[in-house]
């Protein structure tokens, strides 16, 4: 019983419940004071209240380790994650920021650690993010930059965009800067499309700081490192060495060859032995090939380089059986007024002189005869192999014309030919090809004044003609026109002879008198005195009459007529004592056989008294 009573004891001890000493909360001990100093905001808004010392502590921590994130202020954040699309970058604020990869496009290398400069664009989107912008901080911080880097000569990375008229758009430091076509590279860019989406590097050149305007090259870095070349290069140089070399440039007028840093011309007329109409019929670019230096300048930025050279010149290859009076077949390869040029062999050619191609003394242009790119057979008229000359022939393949000449057009014969051309003094007409003859200006009519051959004919006019001369050695033939038909003067000596009377009316008043026009050929001239009426006033112009011939001349065309002496027996006289003057005068010039003998013994006489 009693260990029992002792156990209880025990465990009534060791469940006994030790009672808490009760502590006086402030409200207890000043109520008063606790509910003036109540912060019934906070109790509103459910916030706990926090020591002082504590807030003091956390506005130190955060202080140290987060940015203030202002919204123009350009803040170093680290790239700390890359996704295929974002980069994730940490600049210490509450949550890392965002930035599409797109930004970075000039920038392929971008990698985690990296350091950039972004831009506070939204604080806070939907999810909670926080949106950064690296172009906008790079746009912020770019025009300082680029003035940094045109001042010092830096090298700048930029993104070429997109293609533009004469050149690129290139991104540098966020500015979008001009690249022009001639400052891609050093030789001609044929595609340009090839360099868009490229990072490059690139040197800024120029700056407009009126319209914010950047233009860079990437020629220059290339420059800068061929100089050096170029200086060992062109220190090397010497007339008549060969070097390879590769075409960077074709012109109209030749090649332009990369020596290595060093551009050298190869003019057209060096390509090739034989003519050619452009370089890119015998190069191509980018070609590889050897060529020869033939001059420079003295600082040697100036150099001649030689394709065909290489070659042994075609003239020295000729063979020695080729002589003059061969006959040769060819190639026209140029043509001028003067001649053409036939390519007889690869880079040998002869000229056949527009004189040589015809017979014919009217002398045409070459192109009548032959065209570029015929191929025609001539004769080696001449031949110097030391000067490289040969001159040709075509006419010479057919007989000459002037050799039978005085069968086929004896003096007296009559012939059709075309006016081939004028002159002051006449007309060259054509009998046949190779067959030229002149009519002077008197032989064209019997009673026209020609002033002028284009008075009377036309060019290409087929006209009667009859030979007057012919000369051989000298290749001339003169022919007549009016010859080929009667001279009406011939009979006009009766029919107008002095003292025939004939009516007809004044035509023209000239000088010193008027004309009367009897018909087609007789046209009388009336000296002013002989124009009196028997009323002793003067003829007028229009008004009829009756004229008497007073003075008719057959070799001179000359006919000159009165009306005077028809109502004036003393003049009219006058006129018949010279008409029967002159038909004595007619009478006496016709010789007789017996004055032909008397005449004859006459002389004899004079002749045998002068050898006593």
């Amino acid at each position: 019983m009693a260990d029992k009573a002792n156990k209880e004891a025990v465990a009534a001890e060791e469940t006994k419940v030790e009672t808490p000493k009760e502590e006086v909360s402030p409200q207890q001990r000043n109520p008063e004071k606790f509910l003036k100093e109540f912060d019934w905001h906070n109790y509103e808004e459910g916030i706990d209240p926090i020591a002082d010392a504590k807030l003091d502590e956390f506005e130190k921590l955060v202080s140290e380790n987060f940015v203030d994130t202002l919204d123009d202020e350009v803040v170093e954040g680290e790239v700390i994650h890359i996704t295929d699309r974002d980069a994730i970058i940490d600049i210490n604020a509450k949550s890392e920021g965002v930035i599409s990869l797109n930004e970075f496009r000039y920038n392929p290398d971008l990698k985690v650690g990296d350091k950039v400069e972004v831009l506070i664009d939204v604080r806070e989107d939907s999810t909670g993010q926080l949106i950064l912008s690296h172009r906008k901080a790079r746009t912020i911080m770019a025009w300082d930059r680029v003035n940094e880097a045109y001042d010092d000569g830096k090298i700048v990375n930029g993104y070429v965009k997109c293609r533009t008229k004469g050149g690129m758009i290139v991104d540098v430091f966020g500015i979008e800067a001009f690249l022009p076509g001639s400052q891609i590279d050093v030789k001609p860019i044929r595609d340009y499309d090839m360099y868009v989406g490229k990072t490059m590097e690139f040197k800024v050149v120029k700056i407009n700081h009126e319209f914010k305007n950047v233009v860079v090259s990437h020629k220059a870095l290339i420059e800068a490192d061929i100089e050096e070349q170029k200086k060992e290069i062109i220190g090397q140089l010497e007339k008549g060495q060969v070097l390879e070399g590769v075409v960077k440039n074709i012109t109209s007028y030749g090649v332009f060859v990369d020596l290595g840093g060093v551009d050298g011309l190869v003019h057209i007329t060096d390509l090739s032995w034989s003519r050619i109409n452009h370089p890119n019929e015998i190069v191509e670019l980018d070609q590889k090939l050897n060529v020869v230096i033939l001059d420079f300048d003295e600082d040697k930025t100036r150099i001649q380089l030689g394709l065909k050279q290489l070659k042994a010149h075609p003239w020295d290859a000729l063979g020695d059986e080729m002589k003059v009076g061969d006959r040769v077949k060819g190639k026209v390869v140029v043509i001028a007024d003067y001649g053409a040029f036939i390519e007889v062999a690869e880079g040998v050619e002869g000229l056949i002189h527009v004189s040589e191609m015809s017979w014919s003394t009217h002398l045409r242009s070459a192109q009548d005869f032959v065209n570029v790119g015929d191929e025609v057979e001539a004769e080696i008229l001449t031949l110097d192999r030391e000067e490289r000359k040969m001159s040709l022939g075509i006419k010479q393949l057919t007989p000459d014309p002037w050799t039978d000449i005085t069968k086929k057009y004896p003096v007296g014969s009559k012939h059709s030919g075309i006016v081939r051309n004028f002159t002051n003094f006449g007309v060259f007409v054509e009998l046949e090809e190779g067959i030229d003859g002149l009519i002077y200006i008197s032989d064209l009519s019997w009673t026209k004044k020609v002033k002028h051959p284009s008075e009377f004919t036309n060019i290409g006019d087929t006209l009667e003609v009859i030979v007057l001369e012919l000369d051989v050695e000298g290749r001339k033939l003169s022919l007549g026109h009016k010859q080929t038909t009667e001279n009406p003067w011939d009979k006009y000596s009766d029919e107008f002879a002095v003292g025939s009377k004939h009516t007809a009316e004044i035509e023209e008043i000239v000088d010193k008198g008027a004309t009367v026009k009897f018909n087609d050929d007789i046209t009388a001239f009336v000296p002013k005195r002989h124009m009196e009426k028997e009323d002793g006033s003067s003829l007028k112009k229009g008004e009829e009459a009756e004229f008497q011939i007073i003075e008719f001349n057959k070799d001179f065309k000359k006919v000159v007529a009165s009306h005077m002496t028809i109502h004036r027996e003393e003049e009219a006289k006058i006129v018949k004592q010279a008409a029967k003057k002159a038909a004595q005068q007619a009478e006496e010039a016709k010789p007789t056989l017996g004055d032909a003998n008397s005449k004859l013994q006459e002389i004899k006489d004079q002749m045998e008294g002068k050898k006593k």
